[in-house]
């Protein structure tokens, strides 16, 4: 009941009263950035996603951009890194339950993807063009929420290996094409994810120093041993490494077996990461797990690695999903900001670190189209060479250069930036563990260099791309010339580079992101990358693009 319910009559703000409120109106601060299509706004992905995915329809895609752009997507994403997955080993009457309970946001998130086949779309539906889209997918809802992307992702990579066992894939296949979600570990689901469990700790990315063990035993293997990183653990079936007789082997584990009754899969504890707080990972015990084994006895790391490759394609799209928000976030902020009597992004020093941070995010959406076309079940034997390593050398630079990104991005908000109450401040823990993951720098770095030795043929197609964009750019082809004389070397003898692996991994990607823009992108965006990032003045920060550069050409696409 208020005063004038009972019959009072409410006495007016005196002048002190109104004066005080004075410091509580709000102004000079950007509105919310909701209710954007953030597909329909990102001019460079629209555009590479049909001249350099060669994607057609998009429809579905204007879907997605609206649903990730609401006010209630980005609620549930807030919702799900401020309420963190928690673990629950036993049950209130003592019983091992081994379950990890998700914010109800976190689930909404993830049925809104797999429903739009973010997982594996491009499996279920192959052709032209198909990776281009999934990757779109993938890269929209990634954009806002990050951390549900690795079951998404993972579920994607595993359809790869699965290819290897008929028998199994012919029982799993569905489930994973399946685009109904269900977050419980039930028997005859539709839908299922899929979560893999390989690294140990005595070893890490040495996974030949693994120690868990699988036994035969009737017409499955008995795994016994601790992984000490899990990701996504209450996903429906694993891809495990473990040792058998005739060396490292690869498994399926499934969280329930077909009678029904849960598989054994001890969860020790939730892992407690810089970022990606919404997604769960863990360490687990096999004790006698069922596995089924994928592949031939002992190649366990031929039949992971088609899942890795496709992992470390997404850990590029994750990035560039992760630099458009960053942009978006950083050019909202600067349009509606006002600073020393003008607009924050009419200051010549913000202009010029925003334009950098643009040219980065089109960079890294232009290569990941073009690994995304590679991908297509139409690649030839030239185009899977092309992929071998282009995408481990993209996977380096662009994930590589996502933190600093982030910081930059962070950085033009002020303050504000800071706070966790505005999105970049979980882009910047979000962005390291893209580099991290499926392959860290040297990991990834030495990876080239063993490519280039053993499969020269990856090399000459990796070349054929970039003289695709021959003779459009002096700059472009004095560094393409130089960085061919130093790769035939390394393709002699790799061990005498190891210590410079880096350098030349960076290189090849630089080169290979200027050729693509060169080709596809406005001479606005090609120029001022070639000289910036291949130039003779080239700068380590962001915000030293030359006097040369169309900032302004370069902002209106972003």
């Amino acid at each position: 009941m208020t005063a004038t319910d009972a019959g009072m009559t409410a006495e007016p703000l005196t002048s002190s009263q109104q004066a005080s409120l004075e410091t509580h109106r709000v102004f000079n601060q950007p509105p919310p950035r909701v209710d954007i299509n953030e597909f329909a706004e990102n001019v460079p992905l629209t555009e590479y996603l049909q001249t350099v995915g060669e994607a057609e329809a998009t429809g579905a895609l204007e879907v997605t951009g609206a649903v990730v752009g609401s006010a209630q997507f980005q609620d549930d994403a807030r919702l799900a890194h401020k309420n963190p997955p928690i673990l629950h080993t036993h049950n209130k009457y003592g019983q091992r339950i081994d379950e990890v309970e998700y914010h109800p946001s976190y689930h909404r998130i993830i049925g809104q993807a797999v429903a739009a086949g973010a997982h594996t779309s491009a499996w279920r539906t192959p052709g032209k063009g198909a990776n281009a889209l999934r990757s779109a997918q993938f890269m929209l809802f990634a954009q806002v929420e990050p951390g549900h992307a690795c079951p998404i992702s993972m579920s994607h990579a595993a359809v790869d290996s699965l290819q290897l066992a008929p028998d199994l894939a012919g029982e799993w296949l569905p489930r994973l094409y399946s685009r109904q979600y269900s977050p419980e570990l039930t028997a005859g689901k539709p839908g299922a994810l899929f979560g893999m469990a390989m690294t140990e700790k005595q070893g890490g990315s040495d996974v030949r120093a693994n120690t868990t063990r699988a036994v035969p035993h009737d017409d499955h293997f008995l795994l016994t041993g601790h992984k000490w990183f899990c990701s996504a653990p209450m996903s429906d079936a694993f891809l495990v490494l473990a040792q058998e007789d005739a060396g490292l082997g690869c498994f399926l584990v499934p969280r329930v077996l077909p009678d029904g009754t849960r598989n054994t899969f001890l969860l020790q504890r939730l892992k407690d990461k810089v970022g990606n707080r919404s997604n769960a990972s863990s360490e687990v015990e096999f004790s006698n797990t069922v596995g089924w084994r994928i592949g031939d006895p002992g190649r366990g790391v031929r039949a992971i690695m088609g899942m890795v490759g496709q992992t470390r394609l997404d850990c590029i799209l994750g990035t560039a999903a992760g630099m458009r928000q960053s942009v978006a976030e950083a050019l909202w902020h600067a349009r509606h900001r006002s600073a020393f009597g003008a607009h924050l992004i009419d200051q010549p020093a913000m202009t010029n670190v925003l334009a950098d941070l643009a040219l980065e995010s089109e960079a890294a959406t232009v290569v990941s189209m073009r690994l995304s076309r590679a991908f297509d079940n139409d690649a030839g034997p030239s185009e899977r060479a092309f992929r071998r390593l282009a995408t481990a050398v993209t996977k380096y630079w662009v994930c590589k250069r996502g933190p600093n990104h982030a910081y930059e991005a962070m950085e033009c908000l002020g303050g504000n930036g800071y706070i966790e109450d505005f999105p970049l401040a979980m882009r910047y823990r979000e962005q390291p563990v893209m580099a991290i993951w499926e392959g860290t720098g040297n990991v990834i770095a030495l990876d080239v260099l063993r490519a280039m030795s053993v499969e020269p043929d990856s090399v000459d197609a990796f070349f054929a791309e970039l003289r695709l964009a021959a003779g459009v750019h002096p700059v472009f082809d004095d560094f393409s010339a130089a960085l061919r004389e130093q790769a035939a070397v390394v393709v002699q003898s790799p061990q005498d580079f190891a210590g410079q692996a880096r350098n030349l991994v960076e290189r090849l990607a630089l080169a290979l992101q200027a050729s693509l823009l060169l080709r596809f992108a406005p001479a606005s965006i090609s120029d001022a990358f070639i000289v910036s990032r291949l130039g003779p003045d080239r700068a380590f920060n962001y915000g030293n693009l030359p006097p040369s550069t169309d900032l302004a050409g370069i902002l209106m696409r972003a």
